[in-house]
């Protein structure tokens, strides 16, 4: 019997590529996003790949939504294995543009939906004893950055609510495995249709990682039972640098932190962003970016493997101490 994962946001970006992922490996998917276009699209993939596929437009932000998302999920497709939260919406622009209704808006879609799909599924784990849930993180959840004070509050917010729940699970004795993603910046259509204030358009700060590198993170920390996994080496610098020293990351981010996310472009007139609505259409999984966006992480890949790695490195001194003692 094939396993049942539910992904938020798996219409476009590294929600899209996500349920390429777990399709790819077998699983019936059930897609949770507003855009019916994506939500249609992203379920033909999957019954290409052999799966069950489920689209279920909702928008996270609404728990009741969700609530009956995940009623549905398992009535049509069985009991949920994987959860994986990873909608999310954003305000590109310095604080003092942002009105309170959009900083209100992209909190309630970035955190609150993480928090209602995290208790929908744990409605279904808990009393199973079984099942993980994914929270798709950043490297921000750690390290906040200029323009994108939105992100970085909900980040940071999803990893406190982590913490939080993992040792409430942990005092139970569960077998329910909560986990989270960090991630470095990628190419998505994120940076095509947020709402932006700058009037020039934005990217991801180099170096860029295509979302197939996410996907892959993703469904590996599904089917592991690892507290965290950093995904990229610029994700460990940051994490790192700021437990190093915060105050000199401040610094570096002041100086550098607004150019490196700007480019030269315009922002085109009429430009449509998904804020409160989606915007129409079948975006995929990839943005603007694929002539920088790099294709795997070595980091990841040894982070992965980190066994067989080591169990490779350990064979290979036993061979030389061998060859020494033969000598």
């Amino acid at each position: 019997m094939s396993k049942v994962v539910v992904v938020t946001g798996g219409s476009a970006g590294v929600g899209r590529a996500t349920v390429r992922a777990f399709a790819g490996r077998g699983y019936d998917v059930a897609v949770l996003a507003r855009g019916t276009e994506g939500l249609d699209a992203a379920v033909r993939e999957v019954e290409a790949a052999g799966g069950r596929g489920l689209a279920l437009p909702v928008d996270v932000a609404d728990a009741d939504a969700v609530e009956q998302a995940a009623q549905r999920a398992e009535e049509e497709l069985g009991p949920i294995d994987v959860w994986v939260n990873n909608a999310m919406v954003t305000i590109f622009a310095r604080l003092q543009d942002i009105e309170p209704e959009e900083f209100k808006r992209a909190t309630e879609v970035t955190y609150l939906g993480t928090v209602w799909g995290t208790m929908s599924a744990l409605r279904r784990m808990r009393p199973r004893d079984r099942g993980t849930i994914v929270q798709v993180g950043s490297a921000l959840a750690y390290r906040g950055i200029p323009l994108q004070s939105p992100y970085c509050g909900a980040k940071h917010a999803i990893q406190g609510f982590v913490d939080s729940i993992r040792t409430e699970l942990l005092n139970e004795h569960s077998r329910v495995h909560v986990t989270m993603v960090q991630m470095p910046a990628l190419n998505t259509p994120q940076f095509s249709w947020c709402r932006s204030r700058m009037g020039r358009e934005s990217q991801p700060v180099p170096p860029i990682f295509q979302p197939e590198v996410a996907a892959e993170a993703i469904v590996w920390s599904a089917e592991h039972r690892k507290r965290e996994l950093w995904v990229g080496m610029p994700t460990v610098k940051a994490i790192v640098a700021n437990g190093i020293s915060a105050l000199a990351v401040d610094h570096y981010l002041g100086r550098k932190g607004v150019s490196s996310q700007l480019l030269n472009e315009p922002l085109p007139p009429g430009r449509k962003d998904n804020l409160f609505e989606p915007v129409p259409g079948d975006h995929g999984a990839h943005g603007a970016f694929d002539g920088d966006a790099r294709p795997a992480s070595r980091q990841l890949e040894a982070s992965l493997n980190r066994r067989a790695i080591a169990a490779a490195a350990a064979g290979g001194l036993l061979a030389v101490r061998a060859l020494r003692r033969k000598g």
